[in-house]
């Protein structure tokens, strides 16, 4: 299964070079990476961005039901990926202390970090599934390269 879903995410990455390549805007690639993934992979429930703006996380481009606005300081899988400035994989969210139920449907995480090019966090990719143990080193890695593509030759 994990080749599958690896040759799945190869495809989206090649899709999402030529759609990315047209525009330098990190929010029109963030709207865009959100809505190809959403639709793409199964079991994605919830899949979106959060932008640290001013020391808070609040919502930015994604595809699901509705976001929790702004995500308290310190608390939850987001915040983890930002201040660990590394991608979170939670097998199961109810487990996670201080996790925040924007939905309850919501059983597992995959957190990635955005970073500029001086390894600052400016924004995470965030996405959930309803599904136990939904995400694994596979899509870690596979996300890791498609949020590198945010913004390539523009400032985020």
């Amino acid at each position: 299964m994990t080749d599958k879903k690896a040759q799945r995410y190869e495809r989206i990455y090649a899709q999402l070079q030529e759609l990315l390549a047209k525009v330098s805007d990190p929010i029109s690639h963030m709207a865009t990476i959100a809505a190809l993934l959403h639709h793409k992979m199964p079991g994605f429930f919830w899949t979106g961005f959060y932008r640290h703006i001013d020391g808070q996380l609040l919502v930015g481009p994604y595809q699901g039901p509705l976001a929790c606005q702004s995500l308290k300081k310190d608390t939850g899988v987001c915040w983890a990926g930002v201040n660990q400035r590394q991608t979170m994989v939670v097998p199961n969210v109810h487990e996670f202390p201080g996790h925040i139920a924007c939905d309850s449907r919501s059983n597992s995480e995959i957190v990635v970090p955005c970073k500029n090019p001086t390894g600052e966090v400016w924004a995470v990719l965030d996405i959930d599934s309803t599904e136990l143990n939904h995400f694994d080193q596979t899509d870690a890695t596979e996300l890791e390269k498609i949020v590198a593509l945010i913004g390539q030759g523009a400032t985020p």
